[in-house]
């Protein structure tokens, strides 16, 4: 879908960025698949991709998170979600609920996709933290890399360090289901 609706497109630098660290994760995990959800669209430079806030100069990239089935093997191409959004890696009962925070502040479309997106799948899926944290620290090091969106009770979760994670603030829309990453 995200090609026949022209949500595919990225600036040459994105490009080569996401192919480096489709390499080093390749390295890393032999045989593992990035799939990226949602670009840019390529009318013109600044024009929004919505219900994307920044997702208009073809620098910003969403990936999809990595996934084990019930069996605990890694798979790849295939997320709980059919759009990749919506299913979320939620908050365990001694982390920081910044999803309830924003909802409670007044924030009601933070997780609005949990209404929206079918739930069916969930648990037919575990979050895959190994290869997550690979993932995401590979994109941290990058050098074109600016900033990584995530939510923060994931980024403590799995001991993320990287000044390059940062919170999105509760204008935007949770991201404890994908991984938002730009370049500078």
């Amino acid at each position: 879908m995200t090609c026949l609706l022209n949500r595919n497109y990225v600036t040459p630098q994105l490009k080569k960025s996401i192919e480096s660290i489709s390499e080093k994760m390749n390295k890393e995990y032999p045989n593992t698949v990035i799939s990226y959800l949602d670009a840019n669209f390529p009318f013109y430079n600044g024009y929004p991709l919505l219900p994307h806030l920044s997702h208009n100069d073809g620098k910003k990239l969403d990936l999809a998170f990595l996934y084990k089935d019930n069996t605990g093997k890694e798979v790849n191409k295939t997320a709980p979600s059919f759009i990749g959004y919506g299913v979320y890696e939620k908050p365990k009962g001694d982390e920081t609920n910044i999803p309830q925070t924003c909802t409670e502040k007044g924030y009601w479309h933070y997780s609005i996709l949990h209404k929206i997106v079918p739930q069916g799948n969930a648990g037919k899926f575990t979050f895959d933290e190994k290869r997550n944290r690979a993932l995401i620290n590979i994109i941290a090091k990058e050098t074109a890399t600016d900033k990584i969106f995530i939510e923060p009770h994931l980024k403590a979760r799995m001991e993320l360090t990287s000044n390059k994670i940062k919170f999105h603030g509760c204008h935007a829309i949770r991201h404890d289901d994908h991984i938002h990453f730009e370049i500078r």
